[in-house]
């Protein structure tokens, strides 16, 4: 059962190139995808730090706009260099410019040193609680979202019954008239496709 390319596909580049090193050679595309992606989960962070609507918008095109300057300095191999993890401690140092901007200091920190403010801001991620699960969740289907277009209805539809159903490959054979080979076949080329696509994000997500 053969995937099927969309012109979407043809859109974002080799398939052999990640997301982030198409974002790194200024693919606009590539960066639209990535901000699609994760913006929601940087306005949920802002959220929990209590920003008020207005600024929150502001606080997040400050962080997209740091993202997209020090994309390059960025590297899945240092120790816990996952990408969600870069992205929340830009995220965390916005917040803190933010409040450091409307002057609200607290008592005795002194100056404007980062490391001072970092130290007053709470961290703005807890993935055991119940609403952070959920936005990680959320994460995860929105870049399913992103590649389902490139694959036929049905290839789509036997991978999602046993990747994201829990379905064994024979249920969803019989579910939708395959053969539980054509299950797993449909359940890899998926897979490798969201790896291909998301091989820098994924891996935490």
């Amino acid at each position: 059962m053969a995937s099927t390319y969309s012109p979407l596909s043809q859109s974002i580049g080799s398939t052999s190139s990640s997301l982030i090193e198409r974002v790194r050679s200024h693919d606009q595309d590539a960066w639209r995808r990535l901000v699609r992606l994760y913006g929601p989960l940087v306005a949920h962070w802002l959220k929990r730090a209590d920003l008020q609507s207005a600024d929150a918008a502001d606080v997040l095109q400050d962080v997209f706009q740091a993202v997209a300057q020090g994309i390059d300095k960025f590297h899945k191999d240092q120790p816990g260099g996952t990408f969600r993890g870069w992205l929340r401690g830009i995220t965390r140092f916005k917040i803190a410019d933010h409040f450091r901007r409307r002057g609200v200091e607290p008592a005795g920190a002194g100056g404007s040193d980062a490391a001072r403010w970092l130290e007053q801001v709470p961290d703005v991620e807890d993935d055991s609680s119940g609403d952070d699960e959920d936005a990680l969740r959320q994460l995860r289907l929105r870049a399913f979202e992103l590649v389902e277009a490139e694959f036929e209805p049905q290839t789509w539809r036997l991978f999602w019954g046993m990747a994201a159903e829990g379905r064994s490959a024979q249920e969803v054979a019989e579910r939708f008239g395959a053969t539980a080979a054509a299950v797993r076949m449909a359940k890899s080329r998926v897979m490798r496709r969201l790896r291909q696509e998301f091989e820098d994000l994924t891996d935490e997500a």
